[in-house]
């Protein structure tokens, strides 16, 4: 039997269960359906349309694929990414890392997914680690090639390797690292440790980044809503950036809505910045279709408004949207929609996500992606 895991993991973690969460606060079968997502037309008017941001993280998605997955919506095979666009979405997040031990996350593989996203319509959100693996609150490792160079050197290094990553894939939100609670590429990035470092670095990031691809939006990510988010973002007020994103787990950040609500608004207010769930998710069994141990998987880890079930995974995304639009705020992100049981049934190097996915254990789109198109 699959065992849980209870152990708090980073955010964003890696395969080997290293999956995201915020650092700083604190079985049912699944329900198949044959629903179809409908290419239902948005009733929003024209400026909400291009504004407001509904975004799905899918950046396992050429390596799912890649091991044979296909995705359904209703009865029907489809591309994944054209559910998504049916359904709602406007934008689709990404994640990069330097130099990969494999190439999944490589610039290569980023930029041909990110060319898939603009073809089908849809905008790029890149998320850049500036790491060769996972970035997080826990882990903020910088690339190997930059080991050993001098801050002048590494700061350079960053520069160019941002002006390479706007060259390549030219996004239309990019994200200066990943849920950097205390920092990036430690350790001379490390906010707490090294406070000037860090900003000598970010605000080398932004520079080129507002030069090269001013039509670019900037975000800065914490993971959490708790007073870690106005420490961090009282520290960066003077860096030039658009977007504020906050990683929005139950399992770590606190079971309250209306405390996302409020710090949505709160941070909005005394920053005058666009506000953004830059990642939440939720799920839609307690049960398992592999054998990697899930993150999620008690009742005593969601909210008991929300049961774990395909209209609780829905109604959740619907409250947060809520939370989200009545704070002000400018969108929303799923993560881990794509990460189904891709291994098979008996892997122990899956998926530790499949129950939280916006696709069913029979690889069917799941109600919850109604959520997008209200």
């Amino acid at each position: 039997m699959k065992s849980i895991l209870r152990t708090l993991v980073p955010a964003c973690m890696a395969l080997a269960m290293f999956i995201s969460c915020g650092g700083d606060d604190s079985v049912a079968d699944p329900v198949a359906t044959d629903d179809v997502v409908t290419d239902d037309v948005v009733t929003d008017d024209v400026v909400q349309e291009e504004t407001f941001i509904r975004a799905v993280d899918m950046s396992f998605l050429p390596e799912t694929e890649g091991a044979g997955t296909v995705y359904y919506n209703g009865a029907a095979s489809q591309d994944a990414l054209a559910t998504l666009k049916a359904a709602g979405v406007n934008t689709i997040r990404i994640r990069l890392w330097k130099d990969p031990a494999t190439a999944h996350s490589g610039m290569a593989e980023v930029k041909a997914l990110a060319q898939r996203v603009k073809a089908a319509g849809m905008k790029v959100w890149l998320t850049v680690h500036y790491s060769d693996t996972w970035a997080d609150p826990a882990n903020q490792i910088k690339p190997q090639a930059w080991e050993g160079l001098a801050f002048a050197q590494l700061k350079a290094a960053a520069v160019t390797y941002t002006q390479q990553i706007l060259t390549e894939v030219n996004p239309d939100i990019i994200q200066i690292g990943n849920e950097t609670n205390s920092g990036f590429i430690y350790p001379e990035g490390n906010l707490v440790d090294n406070e000037a470092g860090f900003l000598e670095l970010v605000n080398a990031v932004s520079a080129t980044i507002r030069q090269q691809s001013p039509q670019a939006k900037i975000m800065l990510h914490y993971a959490g809503i708790a007073d870690g988010a106005d420490w961090f973002f009282n520290k960066t007020a003077n860096v030039d950036f658009d977007y504020i994103g906050l990683s929005y787990y139950p399992i770590w950040h606190g079971k309250s809505i209306p405390a996302l609500q409020n710090k949505i608004a709160s941070l909005k207010a005394t920053h005058n910045k666009e506000v953004i769930v830059a990642e939440t998710s939720y799920p839609f069994t307690l049960g398992w279709e592999d054998w990697t141990n899930n993150v999620v998987g008690l009742d005593s880890q969601i909210i008991p408004a929300y049961p774990a079930t395909p209209q609780g995974q829905k109604d959740f995304l619907i409250a947060v949207r809520g939370a989200v639009e009545a704070g002000g705020g400018l969108g929303f992100c799923y993560w881990g929609a794509e990460w189904v049981a891709f291994r098979g049934p008996e892997a122990t190097n899956g998926s530790t996500w499949e129950n939280q996915a916006l696709w069913d254990f029979d690889n069917k789109a799941v109600p919850a992606l109604e959520a997008f198109n209200l």
